[in-house]
């Protein structure tokens, strides 16, 4: 059995060649266990990244409590918001003082902290009215997005228009402080704001490359964002890989964190495309495109605690 991952940003697709979906197991994810490391960034290693990520956290928790405030009507949202800020807050204090307070310094850490803090006062969603708004907003312009891809007269030109729509949805993140610009805008504008190729790390020619000698009998996707980026960027991108008779498995978060669409909420995104994209409605109903929870409870991947139901 030969790996081959994939990376779109936070978007990861792991492809196999003749396994049946029934098949998958936890030793399948990686192919070097004890060479992966979930972390791209070391901020006890790296000040200027960590100085960086610490003050952008910090400045984060703001429009973490505006948002509490104007969308829950529970008369404890205003003290409980506080009560969250000065939580975070001062553990973010803490880490400028001592990097190893909590362990190894990592951006993942530092937002499963807010999660915690989030939570701890009565947070568990806190952007679940958004993420439903801006789902139902994303499949009311589906159809139109697949009819532009199908319009591209060539296989290839289409892959590249697919996989810009992956990236461009990936900016829809309420959690990063660079796009907050264009939280408000759509897929097009998202789009124009793709810089021209090549990309710092652009391996798409190679991956195109591979796709036309071989095709996967399955893909496991793990999604990220609400919205236009699992309706308009990861959608589409499912919907050619189901054409080429790959199933699909798609992973979402067990817990919500930020707007990260959870395996529930994406079971509905579904069912909605499903009115929409016969493809998709066939697929799922041969079980050629399913959802599984990854077991994940925060907003950054980790391959090492994958649930076993994920990718069975």
């Amino acid at each position: 059995m030969k790996l081959i991952p994939c990376y779109f940003i936070r978007v990861t697709s792991l492809f196999f060649k003749r396994i049946r979906m029934d098949h998958f197991g936890l030793s399948h994810i990686l192919l070097e266990p004890d060479k992966y490391n979930p972390d791209t960034l070391d901020l006890l290693v790296d000040e200027e990244a960590r100085e960086y990520w610490l003050n952008t956290c910090e400045k984060l928790t703001e429009k973490y409590v505006n948002f509490a405030l104007l969308n829950n009507e529970d008369p404890t949202v205003e003290i409980r918001a506080l009560k969250f800020k000065t939580c975070y807050v001062e553990a973010l204090k803490e880490l400028k003082i001592n990097p190893l307070a909590h362990g190894q310094l990592t951006i993942r850490l530092l937002l499963d902290i807010n999660e915690t803090c989030l939570r701890s006062q009565g947070f568990f969603d806190l952007w679940k009215k958004q993420k439903k708004y801006e789902n139902d907003s994303a499949l009311a312009t589906l159809a139109t997005r697949l009819a532009e891809l199908d319009a591209l007269p060539d296989d290839r030109q289409r892959w590249i228009e697919i996989i810009r729509g992956v990236l461009a949805g990936n900016m829809f993140d309420w959690g990063a402080q660079a796009v907050t610009s264009i939280l408000n805008s759509g897929l097009y504008e998202a789009l124009e704001k793709i810089q021209k190729r090549p990309w710092l790390y652009d391996g798409l020619d190679k991956w195109l490359d591979k796709l036309e000698k071989t095709v996967h009998h399955c893909a496991a996707v793990f999604v990220d964002n609400s919205g236009v980026d699992i309706v308009l960027g990861i959608l589409p991108f499912v919907r050619a890989l189901l054409l080429r008779g790959t199933g699909v498995i798609l992973c979402a978060n067990e817990w919500p964190a930020l707007n990260d669409v959870t395996n529930v909420e994406l079971e509905e995104i579904l069912q909605g495309a499903s009115h929409i994209c016969p493809i998709i409605s066939a697929a799922l109903s041969t079980g050629d495109l399913v959802v599984r929870s990854s077991g994940q409870r925060g907003p950054c991947l980790d391959l090492r605690t994958i649930s076993d139901y994920a990718l069975k």
